[in-house]
């Protein structure tokens, strides 16, 4: 299918991260795989070559370039299966709070150093009570003079061993009728009394993100780090998670292009009774419905990036993305294994690490029956 998404800078700055992927990032997989988490060195690299919030204006550190550049991003990393260098959730997720909420003050003291690299960024949603009704969070956060002091838990937090910066969503307001409007975000600094870092979590996927339990046991926050206003936190997650549900189906839908691209490849080399097993009938159908997925996906997100990237405002949209992406990318991988055979469920062959990678995108950044719910509200039928 032919694109008109990007321009030649885009191209340009394709060719060049792909070079930086090949030369940084695939040597190291599998030793970042093994320690569950990846080198500082490979975020200090890529920060100086200008792939860290590449959106980001120059004024705040940033390369200046736009969220194309992100997307860029998101399918060169799915061409080589590297899920767990979380390039994308630290530039399109999380540093987007920062730049939208922050002061210039706080813009000025933590953007140059998210773009370079020096800060790598979480953000801590999910509790172990809770985790998509993002309303009921039990952390909280009570003003003390000039600080809030902050107490609860957080669990499944993507960067939580690395980060520097930890966006924290807590309560300001424990009132339930206030649920909503009790909401505050804080970023809170690694090395901040009280803010312990758990235990690195062992994961079905995704094996060099280093994910963790945080907790916050009397977390002394100064003022200055609270994120907007007291009781804006629920608004700006729900104006940034847009931009999450894309990306998301971004990465999904990137992934089941490569994976098909490497089955047709395996398929068209494997024999089987003498002949190629791509000879087959069966094989020759299963992989057309991939294939007719994968194209009717690529059309869908490639309209719903260039209308995000407009500005247009895209709820419904971004949730059915995040939805019919990811249930695609698991159903496409989970047939194109099945053609390796026992290869397939052999570790050191991508697409097995495909298949253990896919099936967190139906839970995470809302999960795909949020996303129904989202989608019927906005449909008129709640």
């Amino acid at each position: 299918m032919e694109r008109h998404l990007f321009r030649e800078e885009h191209d340009l700055f394709r060719q060049a991260f792909r070079q930086f992927v090949d030369r940084e990032v695939a040597p190291h997989q599998a030793g970042w795989n093994q320690a569950g988490i990846v080198d500082r060195t490979a975020w200090r690299a890529a920060g100086r070559a200008g792939f860290l919030c590449p959106w980001m204006e120059e004024r705040w550190g940033g390369p200046g370039g736009d969220f194309l550049c992100s997307v860029v991003i998101m399918e060169e990393m799915a061409r080589v299966y590297e899920s767990g260098f979380a390039l994308s959730l630290h530039s399109d997720i999380i540093v987007p709070y920062l730049h939208s909420f922050g002061s210039d003050e706080q813009r000025a003291r933590w953007l140059p150093g998210c773009a370079s690299g020096e800060i790598i960024t979480a953000i801590a949603m999910t509790e172990p009570g809770t985790g998509s009704d993002l309303a009921a969070v039990a952390t909280t956060a009570v003003k003390d003079g000039d600080s809030y002091v902050l107490n609860g838990a957080k669990t499944f937090i993507s960067n939580g061993i690395l980060c520097d910066l930890c966006i924290v969503v807590a309560k300001t307001d424990p009132n339930p009728e206030n649920a909503h409007r009790g909401i505050t975000l804080f970023v809170v600094e690694a090395g901040t009394p009280g803010f312990i870092k758990g235990k690195k979590l062992a994961k079905m996927g995704m094996a060099s993100q280093d994910t963790a339990e945080l907790a916050f046991e009397d977390c002394r926050v100064p003022a200055a780090n609270r994120l907007g206003e007291e009781g804006s936190g629920f608004i700006a997650l729900m104006t940034k998670l847009q931009q999450e549900r894309l990306c998301v189906a971004i990465m999904a839908q990137a992934a089941a292009e490569q994976v098909l691209r490497d089955t047709v490849r395996y398929c068209q080399e494997r024999h089987a009774f003498g002949r190629p097993i791509a000879r087959f009938q069966n094989t020759q159908f299963k992989l057309a419905e991939c294939a007719t997925k994968v194209e009717v996906g690529r059309a869908f997100i490639d309209k719903l990036v260039s209308e995000h990237v407009a500005g247009k405002s895209l709820v419904k949209e971004c949730s059915m993305a995040k939805l019919w992406q990811t249930e695609m990318a698991g159903e496409v991988v989970d047939t194109c294994l099945q053609f390796f055979g026992g290869y397939g469920y052999m570790l050191e062959y991508p697409v097995t690490r495909a298949f253990m990678d896919a099936r967190v995108q139906r839970i995470y950044a809302g999960t795909n029956e949020i996303m129904k719910v989202i989608i019927a509200k906005q449909m008129g039928l709640s």
